[in-house]
């Protein structure tokens, strides 16, 4: 259960993460308590996630599901690179993580 809390933590980051990019610079009321509504949840879930699994799995994990979600986010809603060293590069951050689960 603690993986599942686990990623849906990371689904948050992704949804702070973009919604940052909606708020411009916190000047937009609603996009900023989206945000800090998303970071908060986000936290929380990290939170209880690490009651069952290593710190530093439970944050490699959390950050990593955020980056490769927000590098996703970021082609299908900004229109962002899609170079194959870039997708490359997240192949390898997807690598990573399954391999910190697999050792866990």
């Amino acid at each position: 259960m603690s993986w599942i809390i686990l990623f849906f933590a990371g689904l948050f980051e992704v949804a702070w993460a973009v919604g940052l990019k909606y708020t411009e610079g916190f000047t937009r009321p609603l996009p900023t308590l989206l945000t800090v509504a998303a970071m908060l949840v986000s936290l929380g879930l990290l939170g209880l996630a690490m009651k069952q699994l290593p710190l530093g799995t439970a944050y490699a994990v959390w950050t990593g599901v955020g980056a490769v979600g927000t590098v996703i986010a970021g082609i299908l809603l900004f229109g962002e690179s899609v170079a194959l060293l870039r997708l490359a590069s997240v192949a390898l951050i997807v690598t990573g993580l399954v391999g910190l689960k697999l050792s866990h």
